[in-house]
């Protein structure tokens, strides 16, 4: 049969649902926010997309600026926090630069999503969002690791079987600046406090075939 819509709800920023998605469903967000919700834009960036480039200040290249493709996840579908979280490997240069300076940020951008048509990735109204601030290394038995392996797993399953002596860790990016293109005019003032507090409108589609 074909895909119906059949619940709204609303997730209500940190603190997650109210309802329980059914175990069939698939969740996607209702609609690309218009470019003048800046919030809700920036929101829908960083809960739609589960990858982007961190940039941090290279050990191995004495300091100058490295970027490089991760993976992300800030909540499981449905649950978004809006607080980017990592599952990294010192084999890897970003998790080694993070030990030295925590200092770092996270690139996003609309266009992997497919909303931005034939426009090209610079294009202003291709959205694009940098959250800058300090990753933090999460202790494995911590609640806040936890969570993390909730939002990591979930988007990206084959994590779990990734190798257990590369000594894979879950990180945190504590936000402390948000920088967000998304139409002609220039970065759009976003404070990290607003950001967070954000609701994002859900919705659940269900494939009704069996």
């Amino acid at each position: 049969m074909d895909t119906a819509i059949v619940l709204l709800f609303i997730l209500v920023g940190a603190k997650g649902i109210t309802s329980a998605a059914p175990s069939s469903a698939q969740l996607t967000l209702l609609k690309r926010p218009d470019p003048s919700d800046v919030g809700r834009m920036a929101r829908w960036l960083v809960a739609s997309n589960v990858w982007g480039v961190t940039s941090t200040i290279s050990v191995h290249l004495n300091g100058t600026p490295f970027g490089n493709v991760v993976s992300y996840s800030d909540g499981p579908s449905g649950n978004s926090s809006g607080i980017p979280y990592f599952y990294l490997t010192k084999l890897d240069p970003t998790a080694v630069d993070l030990a030295a300076n925590p200092l770092c940020s996270l690139t996003i951008s609309e266009w992997p999503l497919g909303t931005c048509g034939d426009r090209d990735v610079e294009n202003p109204t291709c959205a694009k969002i940098t959250l800058s601030g300090q990753m933090q290394m999460l202790d494995a038995n911590s609640s806040a690791a936890q969570i993390a392996a909730e939002a990591l797993f979930s988007k990206h399953p084959e994590m779990r079987e990734w190798p257990k002596d590369h000594n894979f860790q879950f990180y945190k990016l504590d936000i402390q600046n948000i920088f967000l293109i998304d139409f002609f005019g220039g970065a759009k003032p976003l404070s990290v406090a607003a950001y967070l507090q954000i609701n994002l409108v859900m919705q659940f589609f269900v494939d009704e075939g069996f």
